[in-house]
């Protein structure tokens, strides 16, 4: 069988498919057991579960509401009554000059990214070919491989900031960062997966003016971030001017299985988008939007996000982060300070296999996580860190995070030694 082009590249051998066919080898019945640390599946929070529990058995008990949870096709910029709450709670709560014509519903932030990405870079009506630009590296995994021509993406190697008590923290080199003529937009993720980096105020601020100049659109990747599902655990604030394009989804907040991405963007943008859904999937799913339409038209998406997501996740990654310290005493690792999301980034310093080999050994110990290679996508030099990292996650159970943490620092600790030893400058001390 012969593919087309655009069938082999979404065919060929992508990082978001091996970690997506991971998840589900991994779930399968029979499968062997293995404590699963890599993907970005989020943890189960009781009582935001409860909440959804409750939406969900009182449209049950409404005829109406229920015939339109599974029966009627909402319009292709989404579901009508959400997309009208959504835009009142950013005016209202955070000052937005924003109207339902400034949102759009997708089938979740992947397939937005895939638009997005797909209207700003690629080939020109006049034979140009134009680019987005991540101003930093590492960035998703799942970006990668969402441009219908090769190259998509050009992005710039961190500042690495060394800090107390081995974390480290990546910034934005903006002395090396070029947004050139053949870039069409720039797009960040806020926090960032995998790093858990939230770039600061200062940094987003000087993005914005940079492509405001260039007049060309900012994509905020806000899948983690504020004001929903709010999973920031440093000073950060959420802004928006009509030359950004924010994006954010309900999975984070517990319902990744009901495939829901929320677009805010200037109104060309949003008609734009809005098109794409109708040749794409005629509609955006609406089970989502009619599901937690209550919880936005009630302003209590945020107070949610800030008085319950967000300490729950806080509580887990400092969990995890005092189980570093305990188990990979001796090993040379550093820690990205984790600023958000649920993920940690692991810095091995002169690891002396590679981070996919690592991950290959550990999914054989029973430990599932991701290879820290697959998140530089646009980054061409050759850079060693990128062979040095993995990416774990810590919204399983507390007991599955411990006991797989154990397991990547006995493995790690192995292999160190069977390659002659540890680099002390870098070590974890007590």
């Amino acid at each position: 069988m012969e593919f087309t082009q655009f069938g082999r590249k979404m065919t060929g051998k992508a990082g978001i498919l091996s970690l997506m066919d991971d998840l589900g080898k991994a779930t399968a019945p029979g499968s062997k057991p293995l404590i699963m640390m890599g993907g970005g599946n989020p943890g189960q929070v009781p009582e935001f579960q409860e909440i959804i529990r409750r939406e969900f058995l009182a449209i049950g008990e409404d005829r109406q509401s229920f015939q339109q949870l599974i029966s009627g096709y909402a319009p292709p910029q989404g579901e009508k009554a959400f997309i009208e709450g959504v835009a009142a709670l950013l005016k209202k709560e955070q000052g937005w000059d924003i109207g339902p014509e400034n949102i759009c519903l997708t089938n979740g932030s992947q397939t937005a990214f895939f638009m997005l990405f797909n209207l700003f870079a690629g080939i020109l009506a006049d034979g140009r070919k134009k680019k987005i630009c991540l101003p930093m590296a590492p960035e998703y995994i799942g970006y990668a491989d969402l441009g219908l021509v090769d190259d998509m993406f050009v992005s710039t190697r961190p500042e690495i900031e060394l800090l107390d008590g081995g974390f480290f923290k990546y910034h934005i080199d903006f002395n090396k960062l070029e947004i050139g003529d053949d870039i069409g937009a720039v797009c960040i993720s806020r926090p960032t997966n995998p790093t858990g980096n939230v770039v600061t105020d200062a940094e987003l601020a000087r993005l914005v003016d940079l492509t405001a100049k260039r007049k060309i659109p900012l994509i905020v990747d806000s899948a983690y971030g504020l004001p929903f599902p709010g999973m920031v655990y440093v000073g950060a604030e959420p802004i928006w001017n009509d030359n950004l394009i924010l994006c954010f989804s309900l999975s984070k907040l517990g319902l990744p299985s009901l495939r829901t991405g929320i677009v805010v963007a200037k109104k060309e943008i949003v008609e734009a988008l809005t098109a794409m859904n109708a040749i794409i999937s005629l509609t955006p799913t609406s089970f989502a939007a009619v599901l937690a339409r209550n919880l936005v038209i009630k302003q209590e998406l945020t107070s949610l996000s800030r008085e319950l997501i967000q300490p729950f996740y806080r509580k887990k990654m400092e969990k995890a982060v005092a189980v570093v310290r305990e188990k990979f005493i001796g090993i040379p690792c550093r820690i990205h300070k984790p600023e958000g999301a649920m993920f940690l980034w692991l810095w091995f310093e002169g690891l002396p296999i590679t981070s996919l080999e690592l991950y290959r050994q550990l999914k054989e110990n029973g430990v599932l996580v991701v290879s820290g290679h697959y998140f530089f996508p646009g980054l061409g030099e050759e850079w060693q860190h990128k062979d040095e990292c993995i990416r774990v996650t810590y919204s399983q159970s507390d007991d599955d995070i411990q006991r797989g943490l154990a397991i990547i620092a006995e493995v790690v600790r192995r292999t160190y030694a069977e390659h002659g030893g540890n680099k002390e400058q870098a070590v974890v001390k007590k």
